[in-house]
């Protein structure tokens, strides 16, 4: 770097939320069980140095289920997949493994439910983005998407009662001021017990709210198509950060920061190039870590899966003469998606094998 770093503040929480531990260990298992090719049902999840790392393993990502080949394995990625083709890729003959995130999984519960009670849903959502397009897909004719408070005075006056639900990874802040106009347009509105917004983008929200009052510069590890990424970036600016940027990886980072840098990831953002960022920034009076709260929610890899796995590992000890009342249980929890990624192995090195 050109100009001095003189400490760089750590948001945490930050990075890789329950959701996307889970889907990155699950396509990772799946291609260990079966090898390559796996096909993937679109993006696994919005970041392209993960999405480029499972290609290169021989993940084959499309975005329509008539892509697969017959019987082949497939995983449908942790955003959620509309019923129909969740349908066809059951259809399609293969090993399916649905790595929704369970926090989407409750949202098309609640959309079931209330369309089935005669509801008409307010969505609160982005257009295309793929959690939405999955959600809007289990009852379309009940519900309407918006976005701001625009599309809540265009929504049309309803003879039947409304409710309200929420794409999982909105900012905070953007669902509230929705959800008032929402709650002024129609008085008996509906809304879930529990909030859908994903309790990992509030968190990081909160921590990133902790460090950026106090920092010249703070830098955002994510894609741009991540939703919870974008909004990390719009927060920092409304809370003060004069100079707020969404990185891809360390090679992003312009030459003319100095003083006090404040580093967060969405939670699509693996924790490696959390360490080459720091790398790369040097700071002199090195790192401060800002713990806003503990995270420890888990969300295991899918029942079938967990079950393959147990069943492949017991067939390689009976063929090795191992008794399988030795055998440990996979600790699933105590793996790390960002050590699996870094162990996955590139097509290119099997070939030369």
């Amino acid at each position: 770097m050109a100009s001095v770093i003189d400490r760089v503040l750590l948001a945490s929480p930050r990075g890789f939320c329950a959701g996307v531990d889970m889907a990155i260990k699950a396509l990772t298992w799946t291609i260990q069980a079966f090898g390559p090719p796996v096909y993937c049902y679109h993006e696994i999840i919005h970041n392209q140095r993960v999405v480029k790392r499972f290609k290169e393993a021989g993940v084959v990502f499309v975005d329509d289920i008539a892509e697969v080949p017959a019987g082949a394995p497939v995983m449908l990625s942790a955003h959620g997949s509309a019923p129909e083709v969740v349908q066809a890729a059951r259809d399609n003959g293969g090993y399916l493994v649905d790595a929704v995130c369970p926090l989407v999984t409750k949202v098309h519960h609640e959309v079931k439910t209330r369309s089935a009670k005669g509801y008409k849903i307010v969505y609160i959502g982005h257009e295309d983005h793929q959690e939405a397009v999955g959600t809007i897909a289990v009852a379309p004719e009940s519900i309407h998407r918006v976005d701001n408070a625009r599309g809540v005075a265009a929504l049309p006056e309803f003879t039947e009662p409304v409710a309200v639900l929420a794409q999982t990874t909105l900012s905070h802040r953007d669902w509230q001021g929705v959800l008032d106009h929402a709650r002024r347009r129609f008085p008996d509105l509906w809304q879930p017990g529990k909030s859908d917004l994903c309790f990992a983008t509030t968190n990081r929200q909160t921590a990133l709210l902790e460090i950026a009052p106090r920092c010249d510069a703070v830098l955002v590890i994510g894609s741009s198509n991540s939703s919870n990424t974008q909004s990390l970036v719009h927060l920092a600016a409304e809370a003060g950060c004069r100079r707020v940027l969404r990185i891809d990886d360390a090679d992003s980072i312009p030459d003319d920061l100095s003083g006090t840098i404040g580093v967060t990831a969405g939670a699509s953002g693996p924790e490696d190039v959390v360490r080459r960022v720091i790398k790369r920034l040097a700071p002199e009076h090195g790192v401060e870590e800002v713990t806003a709260m503990d995270e420890d929610e888990y969300f295991p890899p899918p029942r079938n899966l967990r079950d393959l796995l147990a069943a492949v590992e017991t067939a390689a000890l009976v063929a090795l003469g191992s008794e399988i009342a030795e055998r440990e249980p996979l600790n699933d929890r105590s793996i790390s998606a960002s050590d699996l990624l870094d162990q996955l192995t590139p097509q290119s090195e099997l070939s030369l094998n």
